[in-house]
């Protein structure tokens, strides 16, 4: 037998997950995912019992945030397809993409963390992400290299977008940049 839905959340209680992950997604952004809860409670403007009521565990949090992150993510794939001719749309999905990974200080780490929450993130993140990226590749067959697949960019993106010493994040904007341009089909 299904298991039945959970009921609908009340209006105070949506408004504050919204803002708990709202908050969380700034704080983690910055501090990474082992932020404070203080720090993402005060941002949200609730108390510390209601974020665990929402989240008893951190990685339940972190989850959440990556999650709705990865979503909307992924569905800017479509609605760059629809406003612009492929190359572009694919050009700046990948940008969107770069702004998420460069942006989610231990994403990387967390993707690929032993624990099960973890897998289950990283599973997530590949079914999300994967056919959008797949979609943008196969619209634009006749202007890139067809030797590259859609998680050969999710990693080669993810790669080039990790912090180096002594550079900025435009650091890794500029190599995601160079990767692009390298994934161009040569006439």
């Amino acid at each position: 037998m299904p298991t039945p839905a959970p009921p609908p959340r009340r209006a105070d209680a949506r408004r504050n997950l919204e803002a708990l992950l709202e908050a969380a997604k700034h704080v983690l952004a910055t501090a990474g995912v082992d932020a404070p809860a203080k720090e993402i409670t005060d941002r949200a403007g609730v108390g510390v019992g209601t974020l665990y009521r929402h989240f008893p565990q951190r990685s339940d949090l972190v989850i959440a945030v990556l999650e709705h992150e990865i979503d909307a993510c992924a569905e800017a794939g479509p609605a760059l397809a629809a406003a612009h001719p492929p190359g572009v749309a694919l050009a700046k999905w990948v940008q969107r993409y770069t702004e998420l990974v460069a942006t989610k200080v231990g994403l990387a780490s967390a993707l690929h963390a032993g624990d099960a929450a973890h897998q289950e993130l990283s599973a997530y993140f590949y079914r999300r992400m994967t056919p959008v990226l797949d979609a943008l590749l196969q619209a634009a067959a006749g202007e890139v290299r067809s030797d590259v697949g859609a998680v050969d960019i999710l990693h080669a993106v993810a790669l080039l977008s990790r912090p180096v010493p002594g550079e900025t994040a435009d650091y890794g904007r500029r190599l995601v940049d160079v990767f692009l341009h390298g994934l161009r089909k040569m006439s």
